[in-house]
């Protein structure tokens, strides 16, 4: 991955130029030595472009840091004349800064600098109005923001010249570096975002003149602005506008932290062709609810129901839907599952496929089982196939080639049943090494495997690989059926009567697929039977592959290219007066499962096949976020049995209200086309199927079918009615949409109690805020209290200060036991009716203790897992803690070990950010 961006000293982010660089070291060389050849040059910028590129993984390296590493490479060339000089070089250039900091705030406090406002015309400096302005955006956490402090830092960055608008992101910057002593700092900075925001969209602050009139009476002048330039679909006029505008509640724009606030900014708000926003976040919301009505009977009534649930982000669409709701093609939908038949002009039409869908923000998840092995012959032209790998070196292609929706990369994840000839080269895709022609960099790879083979690993038995011509109807069966077929064709390859086949020890098979998942993160393992078995459409098809995100078990066929429609109730937003509001929380899912139906209607699909299935099964996936915040909420910690009780009945009832709400749609509006024969039509609900898929395998999951609600009024509500959605729940991982609502991310425990996020908006410190008010309550938050808290990485285990209770409520996500994650998931899974984008956090190196893991999601009865995170090799940053003190804190409570930071520069980030962030 190659540098983008450094971080300047001010903590605006620049993008990088290796030209820099080079120049340095000609400056350096030449002071010194008169002259230096240019390829030399040319050499140690590359070797501190690599080093760089190694040490700042998807991290933006400060300038400092930059420096640092020219001066150690140049030392390593055993030019040390030239390094002394660079340093020497670096000392002056620090002193003419601090000169210059002198002459600066002396400047500013006679006022001899000139600001250029927004018209273009100039006035004076006055340094007294920004400390008015910060005063105001401070309002409320006064005692937690250091005002002064923050000026000081804000006159550092001012010019002669400077904008209006330069000094507002010299004001969040000041802010946004110190989220770390206080949660508040990243309200306020949000405060002057937006406050920005309101100057260019409304031509108003929030401080001055009529703001709360403007913000309200120029949204239809937006709306219909938006329409003429081409924005918004031409039905977005037909509301009435003097009661949506009556709605709009700006008091709510106050409810964004930093980090949301600025990814909207971003790449949600909607601009005009010059790139001019116009949208500030109640019109963003109002814009989603009423892209989400106009197909609704009353739309307007509609569209301020829909706007309440979303602009207190009780509930929160995934991202497509929030990008393109209301506008001119309406792509809403998260994820599409497609299927590839064995058929060259199929192949490339699914490629073809992929690439429309990508461009208009879907992410793919692709079924590959179907295609011949290698030296599988083609009769046609009489010679061996090259197999699938060549296949999916072009699948990887277009994936690298598309920006959805301008946006964000394309993003697929490709799936491979386990006995497939090709399995081998397929679990080697993502390896560093190897022949490239041969590797994949940019798509996912994902098993697909099957409950006989996980029985063969376990009883140590061997384990055929087939092309699939030549065992034709495997792919399509599952459960003891599939078992039967298969032994029929070991059977056959015995005797003679198949002729592309090879054996291997299970065991050994399922150790590679361990290594490489261990060793690549690639490819995931999801599973097969479950995921059919426990379908509600078994009877019209069949589950050939999960989605990008693993949470999607939907049907797939030549005609019927799956399609997800995703939101998620935001759980910390349902937590008041000191308990889950679960009347509240009622009212969010049923206007949830009304906006996720109403996708499938409005929606834009890019191809056919997808509207087709789309249409005929109507499923919707309604998923959960900010699981931990609760937990914290509640004093529950995520490793106890009151917690996994918790997620329990959360779930149950989510899903008896969307299987109500689903129902109460069909009553109103029709059942899905293919209700006929499902489960639903047979009296099955998803926690009826833990006993079907035991009876299929013979035994327990070890998974109770027991609720606490009285499901009967449902189950006769769905019997006389049927259901408007073949599938109406599935967690996805939620990390974009969580960051914009301020929860934590989906069913998680916490990453880190302090770290850096990276993604496309930039760097954000997260600081825990629960923890943050717990040690406040004990009077232990303070400036010594944070250094620890860096020091050792955002985990408060060896802080001795720190109570035993709140250490057991705070431990990261490392410092849980593994299998606590499955035993949530599998009672969770028992309400779900489609999959849950399951994380699997460990610090074990051990290749039986993860395989554990996967074995106990497997018999709990688990669909699909998601990525093997294991304890990542970088740190928070330490430059800010003094090197002389120690933290030797040790209590005697049985802390987990962590393993020892590889590097103290580069700081920790969360790596999914970007990588499936349609279901986000």
């Amino acid at each position: 991955m190659s540098l983008e961006y450094v971080k300047k000293r001010d903590g605006r982010t620049v993008p990088y130029q290796k030209d820099l660089i080079e120049t340095a070291i000609t400056k350096a060389y030449t002071a010194t030595k008169g002259g230096v050849d240019e390829e030399k040059v040319q050499e140690i910028a590359n070797k501190v472009e690599h080093t760089l590129t190694e040490l700042f993984i998807e991290h933006i390296p400060e300038v400092e840091k930059i420096q640092d590493v020219v001066e150690q490479q140049i030392a390593h060339e055993g030019d040390f004349d030239v390094a002394r000089a660079y340093i020497l070089y670096r000392e002056q250039q620090a002193e003419k800064r601090e000169h210059e900091k002198e002459e600066l705030l002396e400047a500013v406090e006679r006022s001899d600098l000139r600001v250029v406002k927004r018209d273009g015309s100039t006035a004076d400096f006055d340094i007294r109005e920004i400390e008015v302005a910060v005063d105001h955006a401070v309002q409320g956490f006064e005692k937690e923001v250091e005002t002064a402090e923050v000026i000081e830092s804000i006159k550092l960055n001012v010019y002669d010249g400077i904008k209006t608008s330069e000094i507002n992101q010299a004001i969040i910057m000041a802010l946004k570096a110190r989220v770390e002593r206080d949660p508040a700092y990243s309200f306020v900075a949000a405060r002057f975002l937006l406050n920005d925001l309101y100057k260019d969209v409304l031509g108003v602050d929030e401080f001055g003149g009529d703001y709360l009139g403007e913000y309200k009476k120029q949204f239809k002048n937006k709306i219909e602005y938006g329409i003429k330039v081409g924005r918004y679909a031409e039905e977005m006029a037909d509301f009435d506008f003097e009661k949506l505008s009556a709605e709009l509640k700006p008091e709510r724009d106050r409810l964004f932290e930093y980090m949301g606030a600025q990814i909207l900014h971003d790449r949600y708000f909607v601009r005009d062709e010059k790139q001019a926003h116009i949208e500030v976040p109640q019109y963003f919301w109002m814009r989603v609810a009423m892209g989400l009505s106009l197909r609704e009977e009353n739309k307007t009534e509609a569209a301020i129901n829909a706007y309440n649930t979303l602009s207190q982000m009780l509930y929160v669409p995934s991202t497509p839907t929030l990008l393109h709701s209301g506008t001119g093609r309406p792509q809403m939908s998260s994820c599409y599952l497609n299927y590839v038949e064995d058929d060259l002009s199929h192949i490339f039409k699914v490629i073809g496929d992929n690439a429309q869908m990508s461009k208009w923000s879907g992410g793919i998840g692709g079924d590959w089982t179907n295609i011949r092995a290698t030296n599988a012959l083609v009769k046609t032209i009489n010679t061996g196939s090259q197999g699938l790998i060549p296949f999916l070196k072009i699948v990887d292609a277009t994936t690298a080639s598309i920006n959805r929706s301008g946006k964000r990369r394309g993003a697929t994840a490709v799936y491979l049943e386990t006995w497939h000839m090709d399995i081998e080269d397929f679990l080697d895709l993502r390896k560093n090494t190897g022949d490239d022609r041969r590797r994949t960099h940019d798509i996912n790879t994902v098993n697909w495997v099957p409950d006989l083979f996980m029985k063969r690993v376990l009883e140590d038995k061997e384990w055929t690989l087939f092309s699939p011509e030549e065992v034709p109807g495997l792919h399509d069966l599952y459960g003891k059926a599939f078992e039967e077929k298969y032994v029929e064709y070991e059977k056959m390859a015995d005797e003679g009567k198949i002729s592309l086949w090879k054996r291997v020890p299970a065991s050994k098979m399922w150790r590679k697929m361990i290594t490489m998942l261990f060793e690549t993160g690639h490819p995931w393992i999801t599973f097969k039977d479950p995921s059919n078995i426990r379908s509600p459409q078994d009877h019209v098809g069949v589950v050939h592959n999960s989605n990008l995100c693993t949470e999607i078990t939907l049907n797939t066929s030549r005609d019927e290219t799956a399609v997800c429609n995703l939101g998620s109730i935001n759980l910390i937003r349902h937590f008041r007066d000191g308990k889950l509001d679960k009347e509240l929380m009622s009212k969010t899912v049923s206007e949830a499962m009304r906006m996720l139906d109403n996708v499938i209607d409005i929606n834009f699909y890019p191809i056919q096949e997808a509207e087709n299935s789309n249409l005929r099964h109507r499923p919707v996936g309604l998923g959960v976020m900010g699981y931990q915040d609760l937990l914290y909420a509640m004093k529950m910690s995520f490793d106890s049995e009151e917690a996994v009780k918790l997620s329990d009945e959360i779930m149950e009832f989510i899903s008896y209200h969307a299987i109500l709400n689903s129902s109460k749609l069909a009553k109103e509006k029709g059942a899905y086309s293919s209700y006929k024969g499902s489960k639903w039509d047979r009296g099955l609900f998803p926690v009826d199927t833990i006993e079907l898929l035991e009876k299929e395998r013979g035994e327990s999951t070890g998974i109770s079918a027991f609720g606490r609600m009285d499901w009967e009024p449902v189950r006769e509500h769905v019997k006389e009615y049927g259901m408007r959605n073949s599938n109406t729940m599935a967690i996805a991982p939620t990390a974009t949409i969580a960051n914009i609502s301020g929860a934590l991310p989906s069913i998680e425990p916490i990453y880190k109690n302090l770290y850096v996020k990276s993604n496309f908006s930039g760097e954000f410190t997260v600081i825990n805020r629960f923890l943050v008010r717990d040690l406040k309550k004990l009077d232990l938050w303070n400036g010594n209290m944070l250094d620890k808290l860096k020091y050792y990485d955002g985990s408060v285990q060896k802080i001795s200060e720190v109570p035993e209770d709140l250490r057991n409520y705070y431990k990261e996500v490392f410092e849980i036991d593994t299998h606590w994650i499955i035993k949530h998931a599998a009672h969770r899974q028992k309400w779900i009716d489609q999959s849950q984008s399951v994380n699997i956090f460990t610090n074990s190196v051990s290749g039986k203790a993860i395989s554990n893991v996967y074995f106990d999601a497997w018999k709990s009865g688990l669909k699909t897992t998601y990525y093997l995170r294991t304890l990542g090799a970088t740190s928070i940053e330490k430059s800010t803690i003094d090197i002389n003190k120690k933290y030797d804190d040790n209590p005697k409570d049985e802390a987990p070990k962590q393993d020892t930071p590889k590097t103290s520069g580069p700081k920790l980030h969360v790596y999914t950010e970007e990588i499936c962030e349609s279901c986000q």
